[in-house]
């Protein structure tokens, strides 16, 4: 005998058939769905992650501080100048690069010859003080500085007062000598007609010069140490 089919109810069947609608259903919208995904919204994403890219930093190269690259040698013989302009000599590794920084503000950059010698052109320094140092740069890597060296620049002359002799002064007969005595500041070196004369802590200096018969002049300089002078002349007649 044939098997018996199992009744179902009608509210059964019903909720099937609704179920299998609902299906079918979902199926359509998911497609719908992935095409306008495809066709539409990942070519937006596309296109706006690459405008992003676009405007987006380019990422910085990072420096490499190498500590077995040697630091340059600086050649400046002096600790004060009178002169704004500076030219900065020395010795690093060869066929590199030397950045020379004054106040921590990179002022030039040079090249090193094969024998690690390198020159920079004129640098204007500031009236003050200046601190130098320079630091080696090959390729990312750069040394650890070198040396700061402080460097003085000032135009200004040194104060120089000669009380005596008074200019177009006269002597005669008695020795052919006068005196010659003033002040000056920072006990400043002076010289008389070539010859230094000290000075003393107060500043002070007091010394006799020979005289010839008729016309003299009588030459005193101060030099300070940024080698600005200033120069006073003083006649001096002598008659026998």
């Amino acid at each position: 005998m044939p098997p018996r089919q199992r009744y179902r109810p009608r509210s059964v069947r019903r909720l099937e058939k609704k179920a299998k609608r609902n299906l079918i259903l979902s199926i359509i919208i998911f497609l719908i769905f992935a095409y306008f995904l495809i066709t539409w919204g990942l070519p937006t994403l596309i296109g706006g992650l690459t405008i992003f890219n676009k405007f987006k930093p380019a990422a910085q190269v990072e420096e490499i501080e190498d500590t077995g690259l040697a630091p340059p040698v600086l050649n400046i013989p002096f600790e004060a100048t009178n002169s704004a302009d500076l030219k900065i000599s020395g010795y690093a590794t060869e066929d590199s690069q030397v950045e020379i920084y004054f106040d921590d503000s990179l002022k030039d950059t040079v090249d090193t010859s094969i024998d690690g010698s390198f020159e920079t052109g004129n640098l204007n320094l500031i009236e003050g003080t200046n601190y130098i140092h320079a630091i080696t740069k090959n390729g990312d890597k750069k040394s650890l500085p070198s040396k700061t060296i402080k460097l003085l620049y000032s135009k200004e002359e040194p104060k120089l007062e000669v009380s005596e002799p008074p200019d177009n002064h006269q002597i005669k007969g008695g020795d052919k000598k006068v005196k010659v005595s003033g002040s000056v500041d920072n006990q400043n070196p002076i010289t008389i007609n070539g010859t230094t004369v000290i000075v003393n802590a107060e500043g002070n200096f007091s010394t006799e010069i020979s005289l010839n018969e008729g016309d003299n002049t009588v030459t005193i300089i101060a030099t300070n140490n940024f080698g600005n002078s200033k120069k006073i002349e003083k006649k001096v007649t002598y008659n026998p």
